[in-house]
């Protein structure tokens, strides 16, 4: 089951109640933990398969593929200077370690937040002697800019945030996946950009 944070409930209130007068009941909510997608439907709209649930004065209705996939998550609704809009997510894990937690707590609240607006994710693998070990997953595996928004935006927020913290590694397999944005194998010393 989703759940919805009381922003993210009265602002889908807010939409519902506004577009009311097109016929709209319900959001709908579909695609993968990568890229979840969120509109208001009609009753005509729904189709056969479809679960419907009340998250709180509104309907949800997922069909059976977006349900698996989005067990569990939170809808919430951010709004920022860089990006507004709903974002849903799902709770990190909590670490042992306080070192690792006060990491794992600046890419919840100041790194995910952004790169979720190209479907993408950051997850943290481990620290380790001042070493935090990361990955990148969605829209971040294999993107071309992965190594730029490493240095100037990951590290750079963990290293502030975060000073007992020398260094940040990226272990992500950006060739892995269904459509890699590129292979890193297939591309020789000379097609390099900046060999």
């Amino acid at each position: 089951m989703l759940t919805f944070t009381d922003v993210a409930k009265q602002r889908v209130l807010g939409f519902l109640d506004a577009q009311k007068g097109q016929g709209v009941t319900a959001l709908r909510i579909a695609g993968t933990r990568e890229e979840p997608k969120l509109w208001l439907v009609k009753d005509e709209d729904h189709q056969e398969g479809d679960s419907r649930f009340d998250a709180g004065g509104f309907d949800v209705v997922l069909d059976p593929l977006s349900r698996q996939h989005l067990e569990g998550a939170t809808v919430d609704f951010v709004d920022g200077v860089m990006q507004s809009g709903f974002r849903v997510y799902f709770q990190s894990p909590s670490w042992d370690d306080p070192l690792a937690q006060r990491v794992q707590d600046v890419l919840d609240t100041m790194v995910n937040p952004g790169v979720a607006g190209h479907g993408g994710s950051v997850s943290l693998v481990s620290v380790d002697q001042g070493k935090a070990v990361i990955e990148f997953g969605g829209g971040c595996q294999g993107c071309g800019v992965a190594d730029q928004t490493l240095t100037y935006g990951v590290q750079r927020m963990i290293k502030e945030q975060v000073p007992e913290i020398t260094e940040v590694v990226d272990a992500t397999d950006h060739a892995a996946g269904e459509n890699p944005y590129y292979d890193p194998n297939a591309m020789d010393a000379a097609e390099t950009p900046f060999g």
